[in-house]
């Protein structure tokens, strides 16, 4: 799977989040749960399916939202759980 980070995006995740978007890539090769995210996103490239990943990276359970466009894997967003999603998939 390849996957795509947007500069601009990684670099606001930093910020509002304090990870950088290439976690991800550890969240979803540790995931334990992957669902599909219900809400509909209109993007530049039209009508746009999300998916939310929860996964372990260093024992600590991570979210990442991701999109999929064709064989490509792109990261939007990642950050720490909850505690409501902790005690949902943990």
């Amino acid at each position: 799977m390849v996957f795509k980070l947007d500069k601009d995006k990684d670099a606001s995740n930093q910020s509002k989040h304090g990870y950088p978007l290439a976690l991800g890539w550890i969240v979803l090769q540790n995931a334990v749960a992957d669902i599909h995210d219900p809400r509909e996103y209109m993007t530049e490239f039209g009508l746009e399916e999300r998916r939310i990943a929860c996964g372990l990276v260093a024992s600590r359970l991570f979210v990442c939202v991701y999109t999929m466009r064709d064989e490509v894997c792109r990261l939007i967003s990642v950050r720490k759980a909850n505690k409501r999603e902790q005690q949902k998939w943990l």
